[in-house]
C-alpha cells in the first residue's frame, strides 16, 4: 500500500523504488539462508533416488523461467542506466536469482525425502524451514500480484526498454513468475504433510 502511495507522487519514486527493493531483498535475503539451512537438515531424511520426476516438481522448473527472465532483464536495466538505486535494482535482482535456484534445488530434494526413524519424526529436521518458506513465498507471490505486474511500477527498467518492449517483458515474464511462488507454496506444503511421515514400506 506504502508503494503505490509513493509511486503515485513524482517527487517520491525514487523513494518508492527504494523502499520496495529493500523489502524484497530483505526477504530474498533471510529465505535464502533459511533454505541453505534447510538442505543442510532435510539431509538428515532418507533420500528416495528410484522415485520418478513429478508433474508438480516439472511445473515448478518449468515456472522458473519466468523469475529467470524478469530478473535478467532487470539487471541488463540497471547495469546500463545510470539513475538512482540502479544499484540497489541490481542487488535485488541478482538476489532474486540466487534465491530462486536455492530453492527449487531445496524443493527437489525435499520432495524425494522421508522420515525412516521415530527419533526423526519425533524432531521432524527442517520443518520449520519448510514452514517459514512457505509463509516467504505467499509474501513473495502477493508481491509479484500486486507490485511487479505492473509495468509502470518500474521506472528504472521502463525507461530503459520503453513502455511497449518493457509491458511485453512483463507480461511474459510475471505470470510464470507468480505461477513459480503459487506452486512453490504448493509443493512446500505437500512436503510439510509428506516427508515427516513413515511410509508403509519403511516399518519393520
Amino acid at each position: 500500500i506504502l508503494f503505490f502511495v509513493l509511486i503515485s507522487r513524482p517527487e517520491l519514486i525514487t523513494f518508492a523504488v527504494m523502499e520496495v527493493n529493500v523489502c524484497e531483498l530483505s526477504l530474498y535475503g533471510m529465505t535464502t539462508m533459511a533454505t541453505i539451512v534447510g538442505m543442510i537438515q532435510v539431509r538428515q531424511l532418507k533420500f528416495d533416488g528410484l522415485r520418478n520426476l513429478e508433474l508438480d516438481n516439472i511445473l515448478l522448473v518449468g515456472a522458473q523461467t519466468g523469475t529467470f527472465i524478469y530478473s535478467t532483464f532487470t539487471i541488463i536495466s540497471g547495469h546500463f542506466t545510470e539513475e538512482n538505486n540502479t544499484v540497489l535494482v541490481l542487488i535485488t535482482a541478482s538476489a532474486s536469482l540466487v534465491q530462486t535456484f536455492c530453492q527449487t534445488v531445496f524443493i527437489l530434494d525435499a520432495s524425494r525425502r522421508s522420515c525412516v526413524t521415530p527419533d526423526q519424526i519425533r524432531k521432524k529436521p527442517g520443518r520449520e524451514i519448510v514452514t517459514f518458506l512457505l509463509v516467504s513465498n505467499l509474501a513473495m507471490w502477493a508481491i509479484n500480484t500486486l507490485e511487479k505486474s505492473r509495468a509502470d511500477s518500474h521506472p528504472i527498467q521502463l525507461h530503459f526498454y520503453g513502455l511497449w518492449a518493457w509491458t511485453i517483458i512483463t507480461h511474459v515474464s510475471m505470470p510464470l513468475a507468480i505461477f513459480y511462488r503459487f506452486h512453490s507454496t504448493v509443493c512446500l506444503c505437500e512436503i510439510w504433510k509428506r516427508s515427516y511421515k513413515i511410509k508403509p514400506s519403511y516399518i519393520m
